[in-house]
């Protein structure tokens, strides 16, 4: 029987490091397969890439996340005992908490947060020479979430939450002095929201039902207090990690002034397929963001000519995945247009993982990144009008895990347009608003009454 190509390399560890995004995509086009072996961390592995090996790669017959994630990711990235390090009941338990916020109601409300934050956030910009956009939505990101899950942060903590809780998602692919800011970062946020867990335990924080501070401190979370501040984090991190798209969303918009035009001309209001859910998604497909994600095999199987051992790593190739020419045609350009009539395949289009969400181990809140995405493409071109500074620099490295463009993206001549007092588009993604009313989840969370400009709508 025939086995899967070998990487010549005595061990890939640094080369991996080295080659960031492109690392298995490479290999694979090298070698002419979809699959090959290699050592990392001194010990075999397996990568393997394509539509097939993703349907392969969440099956939990076969896979299992215990004991996969590197003990540098954990220890910055994720957290100890976090959801990501779980299988089967364990796993299906936990997700339930985290899947229970991601109804339309609460999607809406978290919408609702994140519009009022951007209006707040950029009221100073016209006044200011420059502004670094990735940075301002760092600091947007967290200020939403933050109010949505219940979690009080005041105005003056504000920019260095966010600072920390980008250093986590920084940290994912560093080494030296960035793998230990997001390690020294991410003990500050643990302790911090460890205090607000056990605040909300004893009642001296209010906790609105439904919210992510009372699913994680009260109903369905972990029941140890330091597993239930690792969780809150694992919903306010990967949002705030939304601030690397946002960087993308203004250079896709700035190479392609066409797109920018096209939709600041399409009504807010418009509805399934709408332009805007169409260059939301290439910008998650086309734009570099989660590298490759890892698994332990399970039991003993055979894939494509290759014996598969109990224990041995796996890694599936994500980014490569979403610009495989099989899959996607010209993959390399940006044609929104590609998702006008797209199937909705849940292992071709992988930006934050495949599978299935509810009850496998695709990312739970890839909803909120699809409503966060669109609400920033509706902000870039409807409710300020901007220049992009001169002589920045715009490029990113596909070798730097993760990566943004180098200058942050910096804006300047900022003027608001009327459209910045409105309400925001809603729902702000056709495609994610349809996928979650079509699921069995609809949470009980209903936004704390406010009034006044921007105000939360009542729940459809």
């Amino acid at each position: 029987m025939a086995s899967i190509a070998r990487d010549p390399a005595l061990d890939s560890t640094f080369a991996l490091l080295r080659d960031g995004y492109e690392f298995i995509w490479n290999r694979c086009r090298r070698l002419g397969a979809e699959a090959f072996s290699t050592r990392i961390l001194g010990k075999e592995a397996v990568c393997i890439h394509g539509r097939e090996a993703a349907a392969l790669f969440y099956d939990p017959t076969r896979f299992e996340r215990q004991g996969a994630l590197p003990r540098r990711v954990v220890t910055s990235l994720f957290g100890k005992r976090a959801i990501h390090t779980l299988d089967d009941e364990p796993h299906r338990r936990r997700k339930a908490a985290f899947l229970s916020l991601m109804g339309p109601a609460s999607l809406d409300a978290l919408i609702g947060h994140t519009w009022r934050a951007w209006q707040h956030e950029v009221r100073s910009w016209p006044a200011r020479d420059s502004v670094v956009l990735f940075e301002a939505a760092q600091r947007v990101l967290t200020a939403a979430v933050c109010t949505w899950a219940g979690v009080p942060v005041s105005e003056t903590e504000l920019a260095g939450r966010a600072r920390d809780l980008a250093h986590m998602v920084d940290a994912f692919g560093g080494v030296g002095p960035r793998l230990w800011r997001g390690k020294l970062a991410r003990i500050r946020t643990e302790r911090w929201i460890g205090g607000v867990i056990d605040d909300a335990r004893r009642g001296a924080i209010a906790t609105v039902p439904g919210s992510a501070l009372h699913v994680m401190a009260h109903a369905g979370g972990p029941r140890d207090a330091h597993t239930a501040a690792v969780e809150l984090i694992n919903v306010l991190r990967p949002t705030v990690a939304i601030a690397w798209y946002v960087a993308f969303a203004a250079l896709a918009l700035h190479e392609r002034p066409e797109v920018a035009a096209r939709l600041a001309r399409e009504p807010a209001t418009a509805g399934a397929g709408a332009y805007t859910d169409q260059v939301m998604q290439e910008i998650r497909r086309l734009y570099p963001f989660t590298p490759y994600l890892g698994a332990r095999v399970r039991s003993r199987f055979t894939w494509r000519g290759h014996t598969f051992e109990p224990g041995t790593l796996v890694l599936l190739d994500v980014y490569g995945t979403d610009h495989d020419p099989r899959i996607w045609d010209e993959p390399d350009e940006f044609r929104p247009e590609r998702f006008a009539h797209w199937t909705g395949d849940p292992y071709t289009l992988i930006p934050q993982g495949g599978g299935d969400r509810a009850t496998g181990h695709r990312c739970p809140g890839e909803w909120i990144t699809m409503h966060e995405v669109a609400l920033a493409l509706h902000l870039l071109t409807r409710g300020v009008d901007y220049e992009l500074a001169p002589e920045q620099d715009l490029g990113f490295d596909l070798n730097r895990m993760p990566t943004v463009p180098r200058s942050g993206v910096v804006l300047r001549a900022v003027r608001l347009l009327p459209a910045l007092d409105a309400d925001p588009p809603r729902p702000a993604s056709q495609t994610a608003a349809i996928e979650a009313a079509a699921s069995v989840l609809d949470p009980p969370y209903r936004a704390p009454a406010s009034s006044g400009p921007g105000a939360p709508r009542p729940a459809r």
